[in-house]
């Protein structure tokens, strides 16, 4: 009998720690975007400047986008030209590369189009200087990302952008994540001059940083650019007419009355939310991830955009 006392007690005393440690092992919470988001305050939300919020009219939904002056400035004031004047109205979707990118533009700008049909660009500039990079600025807000990348020697957000820099050559960029809107050019780099637009619809491409110039970001809508059915052409052109999807319109939000403009806001990238989204998503604890990365890429996080709530 007092053998088996002896056991039961030692069994008991070991089952102690180990159920301890089977504690310390369950997953703790990480808090989730929505629960995150559902605590963020109104202060940490702003609502986009209608003179950099472009509308974007396809035929199966509207397509905003923010666009980016303090980074490529010679760019957007040309973007903004061309759509006061209505260059883009009645152009296309010309090429949608799987993985890659969709991009809109005037089909006779074409390898195979017909250059005297171009459409006139009327006071914007056919030719601007390339803004691949800016200076370096400490004035900008800048969340700093801590897990390094492989582009640059420090990434992080600004301004609701996702930005690489190099404090060493003083220099700052907008990088080519998904979402992100790029100026299309021939080789000769003075040819961008926001005529032909992209957007980063697949993984993404970030050797294209520095060599092309990035001048916004897709708040909402997505969806009617990255799922749209891919070019057959070379690089995902749409080989025949149509195969293109027409672009109705697209406008400045400042060009609308303010009660017809979106209502849509975008969390501040420089908030605390902000920054409690990433840790949570470096370092993410649940039933289901048992094994936290402790680490994230600049391109893996969603800078969250949603309807403009109500004033009372």
């Amino acid at each position: 009998m007092l053998r088996h006392c002896l056991a039961a007690a030692i069994a008991f005393a070991i089952a102690l720690p180990a159920a301890a440690i089977a504690a310390d092992q369950a997953p703790a919470h990480t808090p989730t975007p929505k629960e995150l988001l559902a605590k963020s305050q109104p202060q940490e939300w702003r609502t986009p400047d209608p003179q950099n919020l472009l509308i974007m009219k396809l035929p199966k939904g509207q397509v905003l986008i923010e666009l980016a002056p303090d980074f490529t400035p010679l760019h957007v004031d040309n973007i903004r030209t061309l759509v006061r004047e209505h260059y883009f109205d009645g152009l296309a979707v010309v090429r949608v590369q799987d993985n890659f990118v969709t991009q809109w533009g005037d089909p006779e700008d074409d390898d195979n189009g017909d250059k005297s049909k171009l459409k006139p660009l009327g006071s914007a500039k056919a030719k601007l200087p390339p803004e691949y990079t800016r200076p370096f600025d400490t004035k900008l807000p800048f969340t700093r990302l801590p897990d390094g990348d492989v582009y640059a020697p420090e990434v992080g957000f600004s301004e609701g952008f996702p930005v690489g820099r190099d404090k060493a050559h003083g220099q700052e960029w907008l990088t080519h994540c998904y979402g992100m809107v790029g100026v299309g050019r021939d080789a000769d780099p003075e040819t961008g001059s926001g005529t032909g637009l992209y957007v980063v619809i697949g993984q993404a491409p970030r050797g294209l940083d520095r060599n092309l110039a990035v001048v916004g970001r897709v708040l909402q809508g997505m969806e009617y650019l990255s799922g749209l059915p891919r070019g057959t052409g070379p690089l995902g052109f749409y080989d025949k007419p149509e195969q293109r999807v027409g672009i109705s319109a697209i406008q400045l939000a400042s060009e609308l009355p303010p009660d017809q403009r979106p209502k849509i806001e975008v969390l501040r990238t420089d908030s605390a939310t902000f920054t409690a989204l990433i840790e949570a998503k470096r370092n993410r604890r649940d039933d289901f991830y048992r094994n936290p990365a402790g680490k994230i890429d600049l391109c893996s996080i969603n800078i969250p955009a949603r309807e403009a709530k109500a004033q009372p």
